[in-house]
C-alpha cells in the first residue's frame, strides 16, 4: 500500500466538478418540477374553460413557468455550484497548507 496526500486541489478543477454535479442535479429535480407545473396548470385551463381568456392564460402561464423552472433552475444552480467549488477548493487549499493535506492509501492493480 502507498500513501499519498492531497496536499493542494486545482481551484478551476474542483470549480468544474462542482459546476456540472449540480447542473445535473438540479437537472433531476427541475424537470418532473416543471412538467408537474405545466400538467397541473393546463388540468386547472381545462377545468374552466368556459371563462375564455382566463383559461388561456392560465394554461399559457404554466407552460411558460414550466417551461422557465426546467432552464432557470439549473442554470442558477450550476453557477451556485461553480461559485462554491472555487469557495471549497480555496478553503481547503488554505487549510491543506496549516494542516498538510488529507493522507489516502493507494494499491497498485495488475
Amino acid at each position: 500500500m502507498n500513501k499519498l496526500k492531497i496536499r493542494k486541489l486545482g481551484i478551476l478543477s474542483v470549480a468544474k466538478i462542482y459546476c456540472i454535479m449540480c447542473l445535473v442535479l438540479s437537472l433531476l429535480i427541475s424537470i418532473p418540477y416543471g412538467l408537474f407545473i405545466i400538467a397541473f396548470s393546463l388540468l386547472g385551463a381545462s377545468a374552466s374553460a368556459g371563462r375564455g381568456n382566463e383559461a388561456i392564460a392560465l394554461g399559457g402561464f404554466g407552460i411558460v413557468g414550466g417551461i422557465a423552472v426546467m432552464v432557470i433552475i439549473p442554470i442558477v444552480y450550476a453557477i451556485i455550484g461553480f461559485i462554491a467549488g472555487v469557495i471549497g477548493a480555496l478553503i481547503y487549499n488554505i487549510f491543506a497548507g496549516i494542516v498538510g493535506g488529507i493522507e489516502i492509501e493507494v494499491e497498485n492493480i495488475h
